[in-house]
């Protein structure tokens, strides 16, 4: 698969009548500052590409590929972050040889800043998972897991913040909800915390506690359920919540050409993005901040 299809590309942007009195022409006019997030979901162990002969993906995805791109737009724009929304665990004999070792390895070597835990990352259970960390050269972020009693306790972190060229950006995890996903002897004492309130906690205390200009959460709940479910996914955390800016998801293996843009609880713009699985896409959003540092999807150019 030639690289310039490795990620398909669209482009969503709101009209912006006025930013802080003044008008678009003013706005154009200000130093701006672009935010690059490449992320990824649900990779289930897959490190090489798929076999020409392959059916539905013949010669696609494969971490080579991953890394090449991932080196050209980092070249393009040093102020990128590099992050992924769970499942890295589980669905190639890698895993079933390896434990893990090499996902985390291969990850640390695309120096992926971030990731969150998905519900087959336990699959070799809590302890398995554990064992693999010193291989992840990047933080795990989870903020309604309680890991309290359990090996993980103080190992992941609520939530992370990094900074790019004086642009200050919160990420913080949510996972799904693991009873009747996952055997409960595999991740034993994990508590589950509702995630809707947990979410609105984190971009609270990212937005007003730690002053940051852009929040995103890393999200395994899912893009979005039937009325029949009464699963959480993103697109309702984002209905439900306020002042975060993106939501990277996984575990529904949503291939999305671009990201919904949906309204959170104040009636603001929040995207909301999923990159199918397997490693074949990678997604892209670029966020631009202008001398003020005013940003809202009314003003955001997202190529994916």
């Amino acid at each position: 698969m030639k690289r310039r299809n490795f990620i398909q590309k669209s482009s969503a942007a709101a009209a912006l009548l006025t930013v802080g009195g003044l008008g678009l022409e003013s706005f154009a006019k200000k130093t701006s500052k672009q935010i690059t997030i490449l992320h990824t979901n649900d990779t289930h162990s897959h490190i090489e590409p798929f076999d020409i002969n392959h059916h539905n993906y013949p010669n696609m995805g494969g971490v080579a590929r991953r890394a090449t791109l991932v080196e050209n737009i980092r070249k393009e724009n040093p102020n990128t972050l590099l992050l992924d929304a769970g499942d890295i665990f589980q669905g190639t004999p890698y895993f079933n040889y390896y434990g893990g070792e090499i996902e985390f390895k291969l990850m640390s070597m695309l120096k992926y800043d971030a990731a969150t835990i998905g519900n087959h990352d336990f699959d070799n259970g809590i302890d398995g998972l554990y064992a693999q960390l010193p291989n992840a050269k990047f933080d795990f972020v989870s903020s309604n897991y309680n890991f309290k009693n359990t090996v993980l306790d103080t190992h992941v972190k609520p939530y992370k913040i990094f900074n790019k060229s004086d642009i200050k950006i919160g990420v913080f995890g949510i996972g799904i909800e693991l009873k009747g996903l996952v055997d409960n002897k595999l991740y034993k004492e994990t508590k589950y915390l509702n995630p809707v309130e947990i979410a609105q906690d984190m971009s609270r205390i990212l937005k007003e506690d730690e002053q940051c200009d852009l929040i995103i959460c890393l999200s395994h709940l899912g893009y979005h359920y039937t009325e029949k479910h009464s699963k959480i996914d993103d697109l309702t955390l984002a209905s439900k919540t306020k002042n975060i800016d993106l939501i990277i998801g996984g575990h529904t293996h949503t291939f999305l050409p671009k990201p919904t843009v949906t309204k959170n609880s104040a009636g603001e713009n929040v995207l909301v993005n999923q990159v199918g699985c397997y490693g074949l896409n990678v997604g892209r959003v670029d966020f631009h901040f202008d001398s003020d540092k005013n940003i809202t999807s009314k003003g955001k150019s997202i190529i994916v």
